[in-house]
């Protein structure tokens, strides 16, 4: 049937001049049915391909940003979560120094009183120490100058002062003058 159309049609352009700027009529008509069939067929098979894949494609971007928006705020919470755990690490390194100043102050007050207990014993230790050797020496002294004094008496006076009662009034008679003279 178009084929009859198409020599009909072919016919009577023959018999009309033909312009060569202007297709003839069955070509233009041949050219409109196969653009129409061409058309129909690509609005019926393949617009809708392209449509489902535009659709997926839409639904996997919004997934897409949809998951990304999920995982932004799961990470802005974590990082919240993370700056919350800083700054209480933060005070507690701060309380723990604090104590630890506390501690150090009052181990440095304890070592300084036990410094002190310890000199002051040992002053009294030294001041008793002292003293016991000072009678020593007193007791020492006494015993010596009362011989060297009975043996310088005795050259003195001519006669021996060996009894020892008589060597003993004199040596303590001569020491009493000596402290009373002081």
């Amino acid at each position: 049937m178009i084929s009859n159309i198409v020599i009909a049609m072919s016919g009577e352009a023959a018999a009309e001049e033909h312009n060569p700027l202007m297709p003839a009529v069955p070509e233009i008509i041949l050219g409109a049915i196969v653009f129409a069939i061409i058309l129909i067929g690509i609005w019926k098979f393949v617009v809708p391909n392209f449509e489902k894949a535009y659709a997926e494609r839409t639904q996997a971007i919004e997934g897409g940003l949809a998951a990304a928006e999920t995982k932004q705020a799961e990470a802005d919470a974590k990082l919240a979560e993370l700056e919350k755990q800083l700054a209480d690490a933060r005070h507690e390194a701060a309380r723990i120094r604090e104590e630890a100043r506390e501690q150090g102050a009052a181990i440095v007050a304890e070592m300084r009183e036990q410094a002190q207990t310890e000199a002051t014993r040992i002053v009294e230790h030294g001041k008793t120490q002292i003293e016991a050797e000072r009678q020593q020496a007193i007791t020492s002294l006494r015993a010596e100058v009362g011989t060297l004094a009975t043996g310088l008496a005795g050259r003195i006076v001519g006669e021996s002062l060996e009894d020892d009662a008589r060597q003993s009034r004199v040596v303590e008679r001569f020491l009493s003058e000596l402290e009373g003279a002081q």
